[in-house]
């Protein structure tokens, strides 16, 4: 059980306190409710360039990364569709420090004159460099570049986090840059969690010290466009320089709120979690049609995806690899799951979700994570939203899983 305490600020920001006195360590996690989601079309991967930019130094540490290392600590951040979340983890001793280090990261204070573009700069460049890495230079390494403008055709969700297009990136200005921050990097649109060694109380009253002199006002945001229902399925096809053809398909699903969100992602873990669930035993190991197969949500905040993904083994067409995922899908549809099937996958959930939070880091992400959403109760028992799924619950949703709302991508190796 995962006991915190809350409190927000006059200026908005959320604000909970997790005590663990198992470690010597406390962790700062900060989390901003801006992804590539609030992006504009003509101005795609600010998100992630921010991620990289909030450890370029301000005036007061003109060196993040020489500050956290003094106090004996670690950070780090990652970007992704929904937000952008930042953590320091230090011993409990610097935990004044770390807050104050954070609280000077949101006021913004770069010394634009002789650093900032020096920064934005060098970001640019590691950002391209990450892009032609991990997008272009690996096998199957642009997939959800081809997969999300597939699936989407308003939301956007139809890019990536590391942009549409990485001129948009490259192009970026200082001014841009500020911009972006003064609408998005403010106390209102920002949740703080501390946990680990510490009083909460204490914790709580010295965040409030530090944060409450910052106000920029309330975070305005523009209403994200609704994607429209599919009607009819959707197709690409492509040659890459791949190992094995590979087949992606996919979905629209539920946003995170709804209940069925839970049903769709035991339909995921039913289909290919483990070497005994049903599309690995008879896919990879019966009928050996594919090297490896596995089916998955992404899980957005928004409506997002259920993917089913798998390479082929040499000599099996499209037509025969689609054909045995639909079949397996249709058994769902057209059967009731026993519920000790269910039982078995709402356990391995629960297993993963306990492990999940084994760290006092983990916790504190996963209480910003809970309160982003509105459900911070969810921080102890959402697995039992899990073991609240029935078998009727799995075939009335696996029936939305037609050919006619999928979108199907394959991938041909070249000769």
């Amino acid at each position: 059980m995962i006991s915190y305490k809350k409190k927000i600020l006059d200026n908005g920001l959320r604000i909970l306190a997790h005590r663990d006195d198992s470690t010597p360590l406390v962790t700062v996690n900060m989390l901003y409710q801006i992804g590539s989601r609030n992006e504009s079309p003509a101005r795609t991967g600010f998100a992630h360039l921010f991620e990289h930019l909030m450890f370029g130094g301000t005036r007061n540490n003109p060196d993040f990364d020489l500050v956290v290392d003094a106090m004996g600590g670690e950070s780090n951040a990652f970007t992704n569709n929904d937000y952008t979340n930042y953590y320091i983890t230090i011993p409990a001793q610097h935990l004044e420090q770390a807050l104050a280090l954070e609280a000077d990261r949101m006021l913004g204070d770069w010394d634009i004159s002789n650093n900032h573009w020096k920064v934005l700069d060098v970001q640019q460049r590691v950002v391209t460099e990450e892009y032609h890495q991990r997008y272009e230079n690996q096998p199957y390494g642009d997939v959800w570049m081809l997969l999300r403008p597939l699936c989407y055709q308003a939301h956007p969700y139809r890019w990536c986090t590391i942009g549409a297009d990485i001129k948009h990136v490259q192009e970026a200005t200082l001014d841009d840059v500020r911009q972006f921050f003064d609408q998005y990097y403010k106390p209102s649109n920002a949740i703080l969690a501390i946990a680990g060694n510490i009083n909460e109380d204490h914790a709580l009253k010295l965040a409030e010290r530090i944060f409450s002199p910052i106000n920029r006002g309330a975070t305005e945001k523009a209403p994200l466009p609704s994607e429209p229902e599919q009607t009819e399925e959707r197709r690409k096809s492509v040659v890459r320089e791949v190992p094995n053809n590979a087949i992606y398909k996919a979905w629209l699903m539920c946003d995170r709120w709804n209940k069925d969100y839970y049903t769709y992602d035991m339909i995921s873990d039913v289909l290919s979690n483990g070497h005994s669930s049903r599309m690995y035993r008879r896919l990879v190991q019966e009928e050996r049609l594919f090297t490896e197969i596995n089916a998955y949500i992404t899980g957005e905040l928004d409506r997002g995806l259920f993917v089913v993904s798998g390479k082929l083994r040499d000599g099996v067409s499209f037509q025969q690899a689609e054909q045995a995922i639909d079949d397996e899908i249709a058994k769902l549809q057209d059967t009731l799951v026993p519920p000790i099937e269910i039982e078995k996958v709402a356990n391995k959930f629960e297993n993963t979700f306990v492990y999940s939070q084994y760290k006092a880091a983990d916790r504190a992400l996963c209480l910003c994570y809970y309160e982003m959403i509105g459900r911070p109760e969810l921080v102890n028992n959402e697995p039992l939203c899990y073991r609240q799924v029935t078998p009727q619950d799995i075939q009335r949703v696996a029936r939305t899983l037609t050919p006619g709302r999928s979108c199907v991508l394959n991938i041909s190796k070249a000769e």
